[in-house]
């Protein structure tokens, strides 16, 4: 069955409450390289109860609405669908431990064309439990197999790609070869990222590393470039993805400052390959 644009553009979310405690809180930042330097005071207060802060990408695993477009009545091909890209506005501090109510809805369903795939786009808010907005996400999902269907919206605007001068800041990152197999256990389980047979037979040399666990090394990155390593005044976040990582590797996050913007990408070291581009950021 092809992707029913009316279905798809409509399709009802639940609301959702997640529950998370501050061990939560503390394995998703050392799921993001925090806590690589023990007695690093910046990277303690993210892994460590005392004076805990929560790190503002974990918004991304926090009622997130699951695999939804494997359901039938989608008519996606589900098996050939990618993560495009990600954008995040932070509204207020996440906090350390409690409950978020999450609702999801498709804002926009983009035929690219016969052959060419199609993207939607689902649009998430984070609340706490006062009603304060927390976060606004917005994934974008490149479902490669169901471009032609012959409807569909207006695309939202385009990320804009890196200056073309060289870098105003530079911060490399080092991926733990256990990430993915911490990251995991926040968020996506998927076997992708944690056994070696399934990630051949998906072509891969080894299991990769989730890219959202890249995105919140960007955060990282910027932190430690533009905010003296305080995350909490990071206020947007947005990328596209363009290449897998795999764990053990050297990430470099150049960074350009344009206006009241941080432009980035990020750039696997070992393989000279552009890992994530387009990057978006502001800081207050």
């Amino acid at each position: 069955m092809p992707l029913n644009y009316d279905t798809i553009r409509n399709w009802r979310f639940d609301g959702i409450r997640h529950t998370y405690t501050e061990k939560d809180t503390m394995l998703y930042a050392l799921g993001i390289g925090l806590g690589e330097d023990p007695v690093d005071a910046g990277q303690l207060r993210y892994v460590y109860e005392k004076d805990l802060r929560a790190f503002p990408t974990m918004s991304v695993v926090l009622g997130f609405p699951g695999f939804w477009m494997r359901d039938p009545r989608a008519g996606i091909d589900h098996l050939r669908i990618v993560h495009g890209e990600q954008r995040m506005i932070l509204h207020a501090r996440l906090p350390t431990h409690g409950t978020v109510t999450a609702q999801s809805r498709v804002t926009h369903v983009i035929d690219k064309g016969a052959g060419k795939g199609a993207l939607v786009i689902v649009e998430r808010t984070l609340h706490d439990e006062a009603g304060g907005l927390l976060a606004t996400l917005a994934q974008t999902t490149f479902c490669r197999g169901d471009g032609g269907f012959g409807q569909g919206d207006a695309p939202p605007a385009a990320l804009p790609a890196a200056p073309a001068r060289a870098p105003d800041r530079q911060v490399q990152l080092r991926v733990s070869p256990r990430a993915a197999l911490i990251y995991r256990l926040s968020a996506d389980i998927n076997p992708l990222h944690a056994d070696p047979e399934i990630a051949r037979k998906a072509g891969f040399e080894r299991p990769i590393l989730h890219g959202m666990c890249t995105y919140g090394m960007a955060a990282r990155a910027l932190a430690q470039a533009w905010a003296d390593g305080d995350a909490d005044r990071l206020v947007q976040l947005d990328v596209r993805f363009s290449s897998p990582v795999y764990p053990g590797e050297t990430l470099a996050f150049d960074m350009w400052r344009e206006g009241d913007e941080i432009r980035y990408t990020a750039r696997s070291v070992e393989r000279n390959i552009q890992t994530l581009n387009c990057g978006v950021a502001k800081v207050k």
